[in-house]
């Protein structure tokens, strides 16, 4: 069995702040450290579940996170950025699973520390008419390739929004959102083991849960927080400008749609 995991800090246990997150934040090394020990529990878990082959991708902000001299000798990372399909970078049909460690909401939800790929850009982005997240367009970039996203870990509100997407997924919830920079956090220790158990558990079971798609073509909209960005996101081709905040386009490839949000986002990154 080989099994890809892509790792995020927002949804972590003990971290709920920008200080957290952001590369100079004073407690970063400190969130790295808890980020690195979650992903080290599902790639325990993966192991005890049988899989032979482990490829983890740091998948938040510069994705040079993970602690890789701390990371379980047994799994690969890919590290560093950019990338050409960002969090979701090196999956293939060659895998059997795929789980997301320390995921978090939306923009514009309750969940903690919540925002879709750059929380100073984007304000929602829709794909045929179902707003999505980061886990939702994730999931989607492994169900082209008809992998399963088997098993998240995060905050409770996260994987109410994992649900909307794969009903029958597995979770770890490591904390409960109080409000953006506030939760209820689980000790590490115990956050660990639930996401150990839950990915053993998860890949049990994978034949059970489906690959998220869609039907091309795909129809995305793309809702910027202030004019200034969609004004420099009108330059993409293909992109058409449909309101002050507002562009979309249409491709019938979900990688396509996937690299055009993200390059999307890059862009008007340059002008936030």
């Amino acid at each position: 069995m080989r099994v890809y995991i892509s790792a995020d800090i927002e949804g972590v246990s003990g971290v709920v702040h920008g200080e957290h997150t952001a590369r100079d934040g004073r407690e970063h090394d400190y969130a790295r450290m808890l980020m690195t020990e979650e992903v080290n529990a599902c790639v325990l878990g993966a192991l005890e579940a049988g899989a032979e082959k482990v490829v983890v991708n740091d998948s938040h902000g510069t994705m040079r996170n993970i602690y890789h001299e701390k990371l379980h000798t047994k799994a690969e990372l890919i590290l560093g950025g950019p990338k050409k399909l960002a969090m979701m970078e090196g999956i293939s049909a060659d895998f059997d699973a795929v789980l997301f460690v320390g995921y978090h909401t939306r923009m514009g939800t309750d969940g903690i520390l919540n925002h879709t790929f750059n929380g100073r850009v984007v304000r929602t982005i829709e794909v045929n008419g179902v707003e999505l997240g980061e886990f939702g367009l994730n999931a989607l970039v492994a169900g082209h390739f008809d992998v399963p996203v088997v098993f998240v870990s995060g905050c409770n509100l996260v994987a109410i929004e994992a649900e909307e997407c794969i009903p029958d997924i597995h979770q770890a919830i490591v904390k409960q959102t109080i409000n953006r920079t506030t939760a209820l956090n689980v000790h590490p220790v115990r956050a660990r083991e639930l996401i150990k158990e839950g990915t053993k558990k998860a890949l049990l079971h994978r034949d059970e849960i489906k690959p998220f798609t869609m039907e091309a073509p795909y129809t995305v909209k793309m809702e910027f927080l202030h004019t200034g960005l969609a004004d420099a996101v009108e330059i993409v081709p293909f992109v058409k400008r449909t309101g002050p905040l507002t562009i979309s386009f249409v491709t019938d490839d979900v990688l396509e749609c996937y690299q055009l949000i993200r390059s999307s986002i890059m862009i008007a990154s340059s002008v936030s």
